[in-house]
C-alpha cells in the first residue's frame, strides 16, 4: 500500500502539481476541465496524525468563480450535500477532525497551508478558486495568509466536527471514529458526477 501512495505521489508530482507554488503547468483547461481532473495526494500516519488513513487529499484548482461572495460556495457545497459551513480562516496550529471529513473553498484572497503534520507534511499554495477535500485525520495548518483570505468549509450531509491537535490519548478513538465514517456520497465541487468518490474508492 505504501509503495502505491508513493506511485501516486510521484505521478501527481510529474504532471506538474505544485506544492509550494499555485499549480501551473494545466494549459488553457476550463473549469469544467479542471474539476474533473483533481489532484490527489496521500499522507502517511506519522505516528501522530493519522492523515486521512486510506484516503488522499483532494485538490481542485481555479474551480470556484472568481473571488466571493462565500455565499456562492456555500450553495455550491451545499446543493452537493455539504453543509454545517462557516466562514473564516484555517488554525495557525497543526489539527484534524476525526468526526468528520471537510472541504474547504477559498473565496477570496490566497494562504500557504501545511497538509500532512510536521512530519511529513507539505505546503500548498491556495488561492480564490479553489478547492480541498480534507478527509478526517489528514493534519492542516495555515502558515500564512493575505489580509484579504476567505474560505468556506463544509461537511458532508452536515456531519459535526471534533478538533483534535495530535495530543496524547486522542488515539484509538480518533482512529475509531475515523474508521467509521461512511464515503461521501456526493463531490461538493460537481456531485454525483465528481472524482471524489472514485478517487477514494480506488484508495
Amino acid at each position: 500500500m505504501m509503495e502505491r501512495r508513493t506511485a501516486v505521489k510521484a505521478l501527481a508530482l510529474a504532471a506538474g502539481a505544485s506544492l509550494v507554488s499555485k499549480a501551473t503547468g494545466r494549459g488553457a483547461q476550463t473549469q469544467a476541465e479542471t474539476a474533473m481532473n483533481p489532484e490527489a495526494f496521500p499522507f502517511a500516519d506519522d505516528g501522530t496524525f493519522p492523515n486521512g488513513g486510506k484516503y488522499p487529499l483532494v485538490v481542485y484548482r481555479q474551480v470556484l468563480s472568481g473571488t466571493g461572495p462565500a455565499s456562492t460556495v456555500e450553495e455550491r457545497f451545499a446543493a452537493n450535500g455539504w453543509t454545517n459551513s462557516w466562514r473564516n480562516g484555517v488554525y495557525p496550529f497543526h489539527h484534524y477532525h476525526s468526526t468528520s471529513h471537510e472541504v474547504l473553498g477559498v473565496y477570496a484572497g490566497s494562504a500557504l497551508l501545511t497538509l500532512g503534520g510536521p512530519k511529513v507534511g507539505q505546503q500548498f499554495q491556495v488561492a480564490a478558486g479553489d478547492v480541498l477535500v480534507i478527509p478526517a485525520g489528514l493534519a492542516h495548518q495555515c502558515i500564512r495568509a493575505a489580509a484579504d483570505f476567505g474560505v468556506v468549509g463544509a461537511y458532508p450531509d452536515g456531519r459535526h466536527w471534533d478538533l483534535l491537535r495530535g495530543q496524547p490519548g486522542d488515539r484509538p478513538q480518533a482512529d475509531h471514529n475515523i474508521a467509521g465514517l461512511p464515503l461521501p456520497t456526493r463531490d461538493p465541487v460537481t456531485g454525483e458526477s465528481g472524482k471524489l468518490r472514485q478517487l477514494w474508492t480506488a484508495a
